[in-house]
């Protein structure tokens, strides 16, 4: 099997006498950032539609995987059978619907048995520890922080934290700008931060209110300043002129003709 076959080229590859020196020196904790750089190239990848470098992306986070279950493995913790089987049982523990006799009928309906059943299992955990449980609990401290903020927002709106309606939201975020002008001012280094944080986790409150997956539309605004950004540099540069020479309103103007080109192409 070709899987049995990358488990082989990786225990060769760490190899006390014959590996490659780099692999042989990683840790656990020195691959995390190279997992996390891996797994943005997938989502990169799928974003660009490019499936034929999604093949290929998708095999180098495999190769994590592959790499952490060998070290795991070298210091008796486990294997990559054991991963597989954790996975596998999981599964089947989170679908009775498919693997028992459970019934539901709708996305909605599968959703909130996921939820529950991931909320037994942390609180399950919880006991064993001898923890006080928290619905927060099992939310990664080392996330994105906008992922993480939406997460904590989600667990703590189904356990009743939350508004009625949007009409708060909008207005908690109103009253968040205010507090950031009003730290500016200040000029407190810390106080600023701590407002600028405030208002960004109402955005993310604000989106999640509105359906809207905070991550994914703020990768959409920051490709969407990029390609603008780049097609004001090629009219500045056809113009013979430098964009650090050009005023404040100049380079606006450009950026307004840009934005206009492209609303209408998008509505051709």
């Amino acid at each position: 099997m070709s899987i049995n076959r990358l488990l082989d080229i990786m225990t060769q590859l760490r190899d006390p006498d014959k590996g490659c020196p780099w692999d042989k020196q990683q840790t656990l904790q020195s691959l995390v950032s190279h997992t996390l750089e891996e797994a943005y190239e997938v989502a990169d990848a799928i974003e660009q539609q490019n499936y034929s470098e999604l093949c290929d992306e998708l095999g180098d986070l495999l190769f994590q995987v592959v790499f952490y279950a060998e070290i795991a493995r070298e210091m008796q913790l486990f294997d990559f059978n054991d991963i597989a089987t954790a996975i596998s049982e999981k599964l089947i523990r989170r679908h009775p619907h498919v693997f028992a006799d459970d019934q539901i009928d709708s996305v909605e309906e599968q959703n909130a048995a996921w939820e529950e059943h991931k909320r037994l299992e942390r609180l399950k955990k919880s006991v064993l520890v001898s923890q006080v449980h928290s619905e927060l609990d099992g939310v990664i401290k080392s996330l994105p922080a906008l992922v993480r903020a939406q997460k904590l927002q989600r667990r703590a709106a189904r356990s009743g934290f939350d508004w009625d309606n949007i009409e708060p939201v909008y207005d908690k975020l109103a009253e968040e700008v205010t507090e950031v002008r009003e730290a500016a001012l200040s000029a407190e280094p810390d106080r600023i931060e701590d407002e600028v944080g405030d208002l960004l986790f109402a955005g993310v409150n604000l989106a999640r209110f509105l359906g809207v997956d905070a991550e994914q539309a703020l990768r959409r605004a920051n490709a969407k300043f990029e390609s603008r950004f780049r097609q004001v540099e090629t009219r500045v540069n056809d113009q013979g002129k430098d964009m650090k020479q050009m005023s404040v309103d100049e380079l606006d103007a450009i950026w307004e003709v840009v934005k206009q080109l492209e609303k209408g192409r998008s509505s051709d």
